[in-house]
């Protein structure tokens, strides 16, 4: 079961890079990092909605600071 969330978790953060051709750096930065905070809280809470949406949150926070540094 964890194969396929981490599979599936790969595909779609494929997607929504390639998706990110017109975006700004800071955007990019912002769905990267509530990509893999998504991901990290998935696994983190093992598979809760919350723990999820939460570090997609926490994630999307720091890639925005992060890209507006750049």
């Amino acid at each position: 079961m964890n194969r396929i969330r981490i599979s599936m978790a790969t595909v779609v953060l494929a997607l929504a890079t390639a998706g990110c051709a017109g975006m700004t750096h800071q955007e990019k930065s912002t769905v990267a990092g509530a990509a893999i905070g998504g991901v990290a809280g998935s696994v983190l809470s093992n598979g809760s909605a919350a723990g999820t949406v939460g570090g997609a949150v926490v994630g999307g926070v720091v890639g925005h600071e992060v890209g507006r540094r750049q």
